[in-house]
């Protein structure tokens, strides 16, 4: 063996990025090992620069309510597209040059290679037989194409490709219609292009409650032509593709491949463990410490397929760095679940989803946007709310939502929910008027009155004015 060290990281993402932190304050003597480029999924292709083409495109959108507000001239506005484009990849260059600033003072530490693993133990790299104490694996995630559609080249993008692309074509099949294939295809289409979307699923955005799905399905489509229910199949055309979902068919210049992704664990020498891996090729995990079966061995963000957003990333290598060093490992309390999905209206889930409920001991409160009046003055007034609480006793369980200013509602109720506050907890908080908060209340209060009453002394049962205005 060439060097023994306390922690191999491999992997420079958010969470190999939150361990190398937690391992930096206890040991000088790790290595982090990283293929391919740095920077992050969420800042290179993920969570910001898709952002940042949403904005543009929410901002050109807007024209359409300009009559609305006695503002003239908006149908003479136009869009550069490449121009849009040119600013996505400034701003996200700056978001990665950020992030690689967390390893530019570790010196050789810092091994770029693709590592495998020869034992729970030790790491090759280049040749290289690296032993350690503790492994802390954060090899992330990359988009799913499947091997048939890899001789259409370039004609498939991915979000991988998708910022690269100097302009767009006209004409745009979004394959997926979980979070990222319906923030994109929304984007797209208020760009200007044509966009025909297309899942196998029948419910849109990781949405578990049909009420929810049904109404952002029919708020989308009145953008762009959805096809759900039936696989996707690409055929090559002259300068084209031709997706058929069913009976359906449409001729594209370009396809967007929103499947989701894949764990970076293939070729990493999982095998060498010594533990079962599962029909996906993973083995056993605990989340709540991220150790892998008894092992000194730690898997951590997008590459154990467990959740993979940034937040939930970066915990878990806070959770791996701090038991990779520690003589006890520690379990870990995780967060309450929270999904954000930045469509218009934005659509998030937190706490227990609707699937998940047991209907006899469950009651939902429910809120149509249409009537809300701080969402009319805004012209925002489209979507639906509903919140789940146990019965009898009112404690908030969850909430799914398409519904204006979604990403901060949902934070709420994700704090509510965390607290295990109830119905009639939240009832007794101020809510300022007119805010778009007063929806949710209008929610809440669906729930309380199938829950006991509050006493005659508790603000929580100070009812509402049934009137658009003041409520």
């Amino acid at each position: 063996m060439n060097e023994t060290v306390d922690v191999i990281i491999i992997g420079s993402g958010t969470a190999g990025l939150a361990a190398l932190r937690e391992v930096r304050k206890r040991t000088e003597r790790f290595v982090l090992i990283n293929a391919g480029p740095y920077g992050t999924t969420c800042a290179r292709v993920g969570c910001m620069p898709s952002k940042v083409l949403v904005e543009a495109a929410n901002a050109y959108h807007r024209r359409h309510s300009f009559e609305a507000f006695g503002i003239r001239g908006g149908d003479r506005l136009s869009v550069d597209v490449p121009a849009v484009l040119r600013r996505v990849r400034s701003l996200r260059d700056g978001f990665v040059a950020g992030t690689l600033a967390a390893t530019d003072d570790i010196g050789e530490r810092n091994i770029p290679g693709r590592a495998r693993l020869v034992g729970p133990d030790r790491v090759e790299v280049d040749g290289r037989i690296i032993a350690a104490r503790r492994i802390v694996i954060a090899t992330g995630s990359r988009p799913i194409v499947p091997g048939a559609w890899t001789s259409l080249g370039d004609r498939v993008l991915t979000t991988d490709t998708l910022f690269e692309q100097d302009d767009l074509p006209r004409r745009i099949a979004v394959i997926g219609m979980g979070a990222i294939g319906v923030e994109m295809a929304q984007a797209l289409s208020r760009l200007g292009l044509e966009v025909t979307g297309f899942d196998l699923a029948t419910r849109l955005a990781g949405l578990s409650d049909d009420a929810v799905n049904d109404a952002l399905t029919d708020l989308l489509r009145v953008e762009f032509s959805i096809h759900m229910g039936a696989a996707a199949e690409l055929s090559a055309l002259p300068e084209a593709v031709e997706v058929r979902c069913g009976s359906r068919a449409v001729v594209v210049d370009r396809v967007l491949a929103a499947l989701g992704r894949r764990p970076n664990v293939d070729g990493l020498g999982l095998e060498s463990l010594g533990v079962p891996l599962d029909e996906r090729g993973m083995p056993p995990l605990d989340t709540t410490t991220m150790q892998v079966g008894d092992l000194p061995v730690f898997l951590a963000g997008d590459a154990n397929g467990y959740a993979a957003v940034l937040h939930e990333a970066a915990d878990e290598g806070h959770i791996a760095g701090i038991n990779a060093t520690a003589q006890d490992l520690s379990c870990f309390k995780r967060r309450t679940p929270l999904g954000v999905v930045f469509c218009d209206p934005g659509a998030a889930f937190v706490g227990r989803r609707f699937a998940e409920l047991d209907d006899a001991t469950t009651v939902v409160g429910e809120v149509n946007f249409e009537q809300q009046g701080r969402a009319r003055a805004a012209q925002r007034n489209r979507g639906v709310m509903r919140i789940y609480a146990e019965s009898p006793g009112g404690r908030l369980l969850g909430a799914e939502m398409c519904a204006p200013a979604a990403e901060h509602m949902a934070h709420l109720l994700a704090l509510a929910v965390e607290r295990e506050l109830t119905v009639a907890d939240l009832l007794r908080m101020p809510f300022y008027h007119p805010v778009l908060e007063e929806g949710m209340r209008t929610a809440l209060r669906g729930l309380a009155r199938q829950l006991p009453p509050s006493g005659e002394s508790d603000l929580a049962a100070c009812a509402a004015f049934q009137v658009e205005a003041l409520d």
